[in-house]
């Protein structure tokens, strides 16, 4: 049977409530973090952005400088994914580590933990769930996540690496070091998974399709393929699709049938 993974976002800053507020971009995110201002801040894989003027609430509440905001993407939401460099300096998370305790406890349940950069915050130092049968899945987001796989990462059995490149992406310094940082995780980990930025040609452009009424592409674009097979020789078997994708039944059989089309010819 397929597995279900409980995907722990403890360290993954989330929107919870925008605020009515007429003179700035007022937000709430799950847990509290820590930064410099001013900062940009970027929404929704760099399709919003804004400068972030004040923290407040101990870092819980966050007022952004409202003539420094793009909607590109129409707009930040109620639950939307905001993203702060992890190699920023003086950036950190705090008040996680719980979720991941509960995870690890429940055992049946296989976990993926969002932000691996070498420590949990919680009970369980330096991932003492490993002792678990349930594999543990730990995704690698940020340029200290791809630190702590090159010098600490000891691969274990329940132990599985993803490159999750929709933030790993946007997080790398340099956008073209994304091909060796792939090959960094599966050269330390022969099981790991490539995770999101997967046939995303068969999704509409929201903001080249604007007001119209496009239909998905059944068939994916030469370089979607393309990069599959790269993926594919450099060790990768096993994919993730994006929430994008998986959430819109159209979009996600053009995807499957593509994935089965490409197995066929490619192995």
């Amino acid at each position: 049977m397929t597995p279900l993974f409980f995907d722990v976002k403890s360290r993954q800053p989330r929107v919870t409530e925008v605020l009515d507020n007429p003179d700035y971009l007022d937000i709430r995110l799950n847990h509290p973090i820590s930064v410099p201002t001013p900062v940009v801040v970027l929404f929704k894989a760099e399709a919003d952005r804004g400068l972030l003027g004040k923290l407040s609430e101990e870092g819980a509440d966050l007022r952004f400088r409202e003539t420094a905001v793009s909607r590109q993407g129409g707009g930040v939401d109620s639950h939307s994914s905001s993203q702060l460099s992890d190699s920023h300096a003086g950036f950190d998370f705090h008040g996680g580590g719980k979720t991941e305790d509960r995870a690890g406890s429940e055992g049946r349940i296989p976990p993926l933990l969002s932000f691996v950069r070498g420590r949990i915050q919680g009970r369980r130092p330096a991932f003492g769930m490993v002792g678990m049968d349930a594999e543990v899945w730990l995704k690698i987001e940020t340029e200290r996540g791809l630190q702590y796989v090159a010098e600490k990462f000891k691969k274990r059995d329940n132990l599985v690496l993803v490159a999750a490149r929709g933030d790993l992406y946007v997080e790398i310094t340099r956008p073209h070091d994304i091909m060796a940082a792939l090959k960094l995780v599966v050269g330390k980990d022969p099981m790991a998974c490539a995770a999101s930025r997967i046939f995303l040609s068969v999704v509409p452009n929201p903001l080249r399709d604007a007001d119209k009424n496009v239909r998905p592409a059944e068939v994916p674009s030469c370089a979607d393929f393309l990069e599959l097979a790269w993926l594919r020789d450099i060790g990768y078997r096993r994919m993730m699709l994006c929430d994008e994708l998986c959430l819109n039944e159209n979009l996600l059989a053009a995807a499957v049938n593509a994935f089965g089309s490409f197995k066929s010819v490619y192995g």
